[in-house]
Parts: C-alpha cells; sequence; structure tokens
C-alpha cells in the first residue's frame, strides 16, 4: 500500500463528528502554516524528500502526501502520488496564478487571504484572478428569439411563420 493510499484511508475513516472536526482542523491548521512558509518565502520550488518536507512543515509523511495532493493541481507539473516515498525526493514547482485560482475554488478563504500573497501576487493580479473565478461561474443566458420577433434569418417574417413555425 502507498502512502497515498494511507492518506486517503486515514481521510475516508469513520469518526464521529468531534473527531471529523478535530482531525480536519488540525489538518488546516498545518496546512495553512505550510502555504505561509512557502508564500513567505517567495520560493516557488520544492527540492527534497518527502520526509524532509513533513518535517519542515511540522507533518507527518502522510499528512505531507495529504499537502502534496491538495497543492498537486497547482503545480507546473502534477506529482505522482501514487509513487511518493518517505525517502525519495520530490521535485515540484508551483504556479503561484494556478495556486491562487485553485483556492479560490476550493473555497479556503483562510488560505487564498494569507497576507503573504501581497509578497507573491499584487492585489491587482489577484483581484483580475478573482474576476476570472467569478466569470467562469457565471451562467449567462442567452437571448432567445420571441415567437413574434423578426426572423433572424433575414426573411422578414415573424420567426413563428417562418424559421419557428415547427417548433
Amino acid at each position: 500500500m502507498s502512502l497515498y493510499d494511507d492518506w486517503k484511508q486515514l481521510c475516508e475513516m469513520e469518526r464521529s463528528d468531534a473527531e471529523y472536526k478535530k482531525f480536519w482542523n488540525g489538518y488546516f491548521d498545518k496546512e495553512t502554516a505550510a502555504y505561509e512558509k512557502i508564500l513567505g518565502s517567495g520560493n516557488n520550488k520544492i527540492s527534497c524528500t518527502l520526509k524532509e518536507l513533513a518535517d519542515g512543515f511540522d507533518m507527518d509523511v502522510c499528512e505531507a502526501v495529504g499537502f502534496l495532493d491538495g497543492i498537486n493541481t497547482s503545480l507546473k507539473e502534477e506529482l505522482k502520488l501514487e509513487e511518493l516515498e518517505a525517502d525519495k525526493p520530490v521535485e515540484a514547482v508551483v504556479d503561484f496564478e494556478k495556486l491562487y485560482l485553485n483556492m479560490l475554488r476550493a473555497k479556503a478563504p483562510w488560505l487564498y487571504s494569507l497576507k503573504e500573497w501581497d509578497g507573491i501576487l499584487t492585489a491587482e493580479k489577484r483581484h483580475a484572478i478573482t474576476k476570472a473565478f467569478h466569470s467562469e461561474n457565471t451562467f449567462v443566458k442567452e437571448k432567445t428569439v420571441g415567437r413574434n420577433d423578426p426572423c433572424p434569418c433575414g426573411s422578414g417574417k415573424k420567426y413563428k411563420n417562418c424559421c419557428g413555425k415547427n417548433r
């Protein structure tokens, strides 16, 4: 069984509501601290063993795999999570714009509102990414032709007597 499978099993384990909240709140605190370190350093490269990454973020190895699972889609080249081992090197480059967008998609304000973003992306850039995110999730109803409107084919007839006759 891989470390990634261990992480998935840990996430899916049956717990009471109180234990569930405790587990995830503890993980999210560690995840937030990890992002503060990454963003605070301004370095978008991760180059160390999984064990060193876990130690640097004050996590156990399984939690570090969970962190990499969360950041994986924000990397320039995704990691093969199933192949991660504690003593093998992890080489990754974070795309900060994609990371910010993915934090918006995950509805994680505790992450996308970190003050450390100020040194990474300008306020204008974050606003542009947020605007693009909201526009991709906004449904725009296309204008439909009314029965008594002129037919869009240009015949001069009403739509109901032309292209819309058999509708």
